[in-house]
């Protein structure tokens, strides 16, 4: 029994590890009046792209809600830890 669950395990684990989601730490900016705001994105597309991917990701997101993508700051695909969430505050994840 057990030749036959650690096998079907693997295999069940290997598509959630290929499907990894990916933290993009960036910074925008809003004109008249100017406001910035640094906020925590997720990306669920196979794990990390390259900063100009993410960025690309990100720009339509950011301007639907009237906002212009400074920068990526940072892409991880482990989860942000708490002092980068309440930096984030009301923008962690919104975008």
């Amino acid at each position: 029994m057990k030749r036959i669950l650690a096998p079907l395990l693997i295999a069940l684990a290997l598509p959630a590890a290929a499907q990894a989601e990916c933290y993009v730490e960036y910074k925008a900016k809003q004109d008249s009046p100017l406001r910035l705001h640094y906020g925590i994105a997720l990306l669920s597309a196979g794990g990390c792209p390259s900063k100009g991917d993410a960025a690309d990701a990100l720009r339509g997101r950011l301007a639907s809600g009237g906002w212009t993508l400074l920068n990526v700051v940072g892409l991880s695909e482990k989860a942000p830890g708490d002092k980068k969430k309440a930096n984030a505050g009301e923008y962690y994840l919104r975008y």
